[in-house]
């Protein structure tokens, strides 16, 4: 039932031939610097959409028995812009995560005298990195490239959806080197090599191995690695004592020398680096191709071969451009070039992940560290879900439904293969790593099943979540169920996961009533309203509880502390997430009027460095409002359901102003593998899916003229604003299909229907649209 879906792993080698689109597709205006500076932690290098290889630079890393290391934080993406040097090119990355691992595969190029370690940016001349600035520095989606200044050597690199193809112009040099450094990754300081190999197996080409101990344990990855031109000397190293020996050189007094060296074909061990050299550099580019696998050395040569069989880097480049095209254009924007470039930049970020994670022949590692065969479908890995269910996922169901079905089933195939028999969390490479909070791909996987996505085994999909979300081995699910709330004295971040399970819960029902199942449906329905247990009335906001009904006597609403009640933010943030039933939420905050008091004070009132100082990842602050931080995200939509959608339009265009640009630094906060990206999108557009699983987006206020999307099923749908500029920021009127729309929201039915959903804009706001109850986004409480 998925061939369809197969088929398009398999034939990444017939894009080859496929047609560049001009230069005027939407591809000119992604910028991918856009987050590589601040906290964004995006990377600018080489990647397809949903690539399995993202080919980029690693401007530093942490170099043995130096001190002090780098700040890492900065540099999750292995990448940042403040950085001068380039340590080399890596073929694994995460885009905007909070924490990192990956960089897998560094490579070099080089001239003069073999350096083996990297050196520090404050000395590079004692290593092997070089000198570069962003003057000699450029990239398209799908391609990279820099002048390496140290060497005199243009690196440029581009990708398809399995290998990583780089390209070398030694200038003047006649002879050069590149260095294949498997000790080296991003996180180096806990990212420690279990082991790892490397075997040359002919004149120009290797295969190699390593498994790493990071954020993932024992993590495998294999590697086929291709030169365009036969090796002229070679050098194996190996870490001996906390020195690099010479493989080549063992039991002899000469110089190294491959003639005299023939028997040297490997060398294993947990720090093993390589280094080719090659004379006449001068004549023509050198050309690497690097496969990857998770599986086996076999199959990453197969991947090399199938989807990079020749030598041609431009055409390789041009197709990767072209893959990009076919996805930016589906989305047609007018407006500024700042606007365009932050729209597209934050499309392209939003369609890096999850990402591919099996081979051309089907093969990919599971959970359970098994080989698989996944013929069946596209197999997905990278599910950073406590940050994508929120807007990324809703995103996709209409940019590539296709892709969802496969993501869900990569998804479902998880929880097969996993010992707890839970759906991932936050997962990658085969691995779950338990990070963050909640049973949020229950809320993917029913938003797609009531969307209609349901490409994937349904019968599974029901016995997964429901096995999931009353898990008795998982964050306090059995005390959640007995008490109605997690007990503080239980399990740390006790509210935030209370909060998160109400809301999932509530995904759930939705989808056991639309398949029917009334029964269960109803006991879901009852487990969403668990929000209400731990809604302290006398201090105004959700606090902790233990398991004796006692209220935190600690509790202090602007503190985020490490291990408290709340996952990376304070009870000023989170006493605002019900997504679910925000009219539930207003009448126990005391109504309208309170409700939007409430939320001018979180806007509005100073938050301290003081009282985060324990969470680096709490950043792009107005007021308490936390706007890198993905608690915050539903925030400013919430003035709706208080009947003030006016407030609503102030805060957004007060988020836009002052939190996102087109530099560098445009970004407030982690880009979280494109959920701030796709909360960008969405509130360009006008409008934001609150709930996911509800079928419902808040209408927020459009920033930009006029966005066409163009659906799936062959319609269109189109937001126009009209007399929108910086001074008309609020909603006048709004029509749908040219008649009057007077609700502050729109439904999933709306858009797939397709259309145009205009917007009057004014300098003053309209006081009376979207006030009435009625007009209000739908909530829980008011329609069960």
């Amino acid at each position: 039932m998925r061939a369809k879906t197969w088929a398009l792993a398999v034939t990444q080698s017939a894009l080859l031939s496929a047609t560049v689109h001009a230069t005027e597709s939407n591809t000119q205006w992604v910028d991918t610097f856009i987050g590589t500076g601040g906290d964004g932690h995006t990377f600018p290098g080489a990647v397809v959409p949903f690539g399995m290889v993202q080919l980029s630079p690693d401007t530093d890393n942490p170099m043995r028995g130096v001190s002090p290391q780098p700040e890492i934080y900065k540099r999750c993406a292995g990448y940042h812009y403040d950085d001068h040097t380039i340590v080399g090119f890596s073929h694994t990355h995460f885009s905007g995560t909070g924490h990192s691992d990956l960089g897998d595969l560094l490579i070099m190029p080089m001239t003069g005298e073999v350096k083996l370690d990297a050196g520090t940016a404050e000395n590079p001349d004692i290593g092997y990195r070089s000198r570069f600035t962003h003057d000699q520095e450029w990239s398209e989606p799908g391609y990279y490239g820099v002048d390496l200044l140290d060497y005199g050597v243009k690196a440029e690199v581009t990708a398809t959806t399995r290998v990583g193809m780089h390209k070398y112009s030694f200038n003047k040099a006649k002879q050069g080197h590149v260095l294949l450094d498997l000790t080296s990754a991003i996180y180096n300081f806990e990212n420690k090599v279990i082991w790892s190999d490397i075997r040359k197996i002919n004149d120009t080409t290797l295969v190699a191995y390593r498994a790493t101990n990071g954020w993932a344990r024992n993590r495998q990855m294999y590697f086929a690695i291709e030169f365009s031109k036969p090796i002229d000397d070679y050098q194996f190293y190996n870490l001996d004592n906390n020195r690099y020996r010479c493989m080549n050189c063992l039991g002899k007094d000469s110089k190294h020398s491959t003639i005299e060296n023939t028997a040297v074909k490997m060398t294993a061990g947990k720090a093993v680096k390589f280094v080719a050299s090659f004379d006449n550099l001068d004549e023509a580019p050198l050309l690497v191709k690097v496969g990857l696998s998770a599986v086996s050395r076999k199959n990453a040569l197969e991947n090399l071969k199938t989807e990079v069989p020749n030598w041609d880097f431009d055409n390789v480049r041009a197709n990767a451009k072209s893959q990009w095209a076919n996805y930016l254009d589906k989305v047609d924007v007018e407006g500024t070039k700042a606007q365009k470039r932050q729209f597209y930049t934050a499309l392209y970020h939003a369609l890096q992940a999850p990402n591919i994670y099996q081979d051309v022949n089907g093969q990919y590692r599971g959970v359970d560290g098994e080989i698989h065969d996944g013929k069946g479908f596209e197999h997905y890995t990278l599910f950073s879900l406590w940050d994508t269910y929120r807007a990324l996922h809703p995103l996709l169901t209409y940019i590539d439904p296709d892709r969802v079905s496969g993501m869900i089933q990569s998804m479902l195939v998880h929880y097969q293969q996993s010992y707890e028999k839970m759906l991932p969390i936050w997962s990658f490479h085969a691995h779950e790593t338990w990070t963050m909070i909640g049973y949020h791909a229950v809320s993917v996987i029913a938003d797609a099943y009531l969307k209609g996505i349901r490409d994937y085994d349904i019968d599974l999909a029901v016995e997964a979540i429901e096995n999931t979300a009353n898990n008795p081995v998982y964050d306090a699910i059995p005390e959640y169920k007995k008490f109605g709330y997690v007990p503080m004295d239980v399990l740390p971040e006790s509210i935030s996961i209370t909060l998160e399970y109400a809301y999932d819960d509530f995904a759930i029902a939705k989808m056991y009533e639309a398949m029917g199942n009334t029964s269960k449906a109803k006991d879901y329905y009852r487990r969403a309203m668990s929000y209400k247990n731990v809604f302290n009335k006398e201090t105004g906001y959700m606090q902790g509880l233990d398991s004796k009904g006692n209220w935190d006597p600690e509790f202090d609403p602007f503190e985020a502390k490490y291990m408290g009640p709340y996952t990376e933010g304070n009870a000023k943030q989170y006493s605002f997430y019900v997504p679910h039933d925000v009219a539930g939420l207003i009448e126990l905050m005391g109504g309208d009027d309170e409700f939007e008091a409430r939320l001018d004070a979180l806007f509005d009132t100073h938050l301290s460095e003081e009282m985060i100082k324990e969470h680096e990842d709490i950043a792009g602050l107005i007021g308490n409002y936390a706007h890198g931080n993905e608690p915050s995200h539903h925030i400013a939509y919430l003035y709706n359901y208080a009947g003030k959608p006016w407030r609503t339009q102030e805060r957004i265009r007060q988020i836009m102003d002052t939190l996102s640009s087109d530099k560098p630094d445009g970004l407030a906060g982690n880009d979280d593998v494109g959920q701030m990206s796709a909360w960008y999108i969405f509130s360009a557009m006008g409008f934001y899916p609150v709930a996911p699983g509800d079928l419902s987006y808040a209408i927020g206020a459009p920033q930009v003229p006029e966005v066409t999307l163009k659906l799936a099923n062959g319609k269109a749908f189109k937001t126009l604003a009209k007399g929108f500029s910086d001074k008309n920021k609020y909603i006048k009127s709004v029509k749908l299909n040219g008649k009057p729309l007077d609700r502050s929201y729109i439904t999933h039915n709306d858009i797939m229907n397709g259309g145009t959903l205009e917007y009057q804009m004014s300098s003053k706001p309209n006081k009376a649209w979207g006030q009435s109850k009625t007009q209000r986004p739908p909530s829980l409480s008011e329609y069960k």
